[in-house]
């Protein structure tokens, strides 16, 4: 699915502007993985994974990771830091970048299909969700639901950031946009939510919004 978004995407990749991508893997993965009774024989699928050292991780505990990316530098950045050397193949729309138990399809979310799932029993989400402008987020969920395996289920890591008026009790629980976009697909259980005061810089300039960080688990109720 065609957006503009993509081209930004693109060039935040080539210039180097890519402020989202933690150098350590995401504390909330390593906490809550165990909670999600994920047997090592089973795929993990990670939506707009870009370079994320979270892939390795979840590869290291033994799984079959298969992730999906548009960015062809961000693609070739997770291999060469792995110290892994991938085939690359044309698949459809998509590039195929292999290496035993790690696939990375780059391209478009959009035209990943069943037939590439078919490996797949859980979803970690950490910024797909969150990454997408408001008004694609409806379609990137049915999307992903339309090519699940049944029975799937999702650990989604979000953050919400907080106004000025706002008061962290009231962000403590399950966000209303979740609801409103997973309901329809999955049962929706809020595994964790932590405040995070702002962050200022050495000159009192602020570097990050306060906000609440939350780990959901959400289970397919079936296609």
């Amino acid at each position: 699915m065609a957006h503009p978004d993509h081209a930004l995407w693109k060039e935040g990749w080539r210039a180097n502007q890519t402020p989202f991508h933690l150098t350590y893997v995401h504390p909330l993965l390593m906490r809550f993985w165990a909670q999600m009774g994920v047997d090592k024989a089973e795929g993990v699928f990670v939506p707009l994974c870009g370079k994320s050292l979270d892939v390795m991780w979840l590869h290291d505990q033994g799984h079959q990771v298969v992730g999906v990316e548009l960015s062809p530098i961000a693609v070739k950045a997770l291999f060469k830091a792995a110290h892994l050397r991938p085939q690359r193949e044309n698949y459809g729309d998509l590039i195929r970048w292999n290496h035993r138990q790690l696939t990375i399809f780059c391209g478009d979310f959009f035209a990943m299909t069943k037939a590439d799932m078919l490996a797949v029993q859980v979803v970690y989400d950490r910024a797909a969700l969150t990454a997408l402008p408001e008004n694609m987020r409806e379609y990137y969920v049915a999307h992903l639901h339309a090519i699940l395996p049944a029975e799937c289920q999702i650990l989604l890591l979000t953050v919400e950031d907080l106004d000025d008026e706002d008061t962290a009790s009231d962000y403590m629980t399950q966000s209303t946009e979740i609801s409103a976009l997973y309901s329809e697909y999955f049962s929706i259980e809020l595994l964790h939510a932590e405040y995070h005061e702002a962050c200022m810089d050495e000159l009192g300039q602020e570097t990050a919004a306060r906000c609440v960080h939350k780990a959901y688990r959400l289970q397919s109720m079936g296609q």
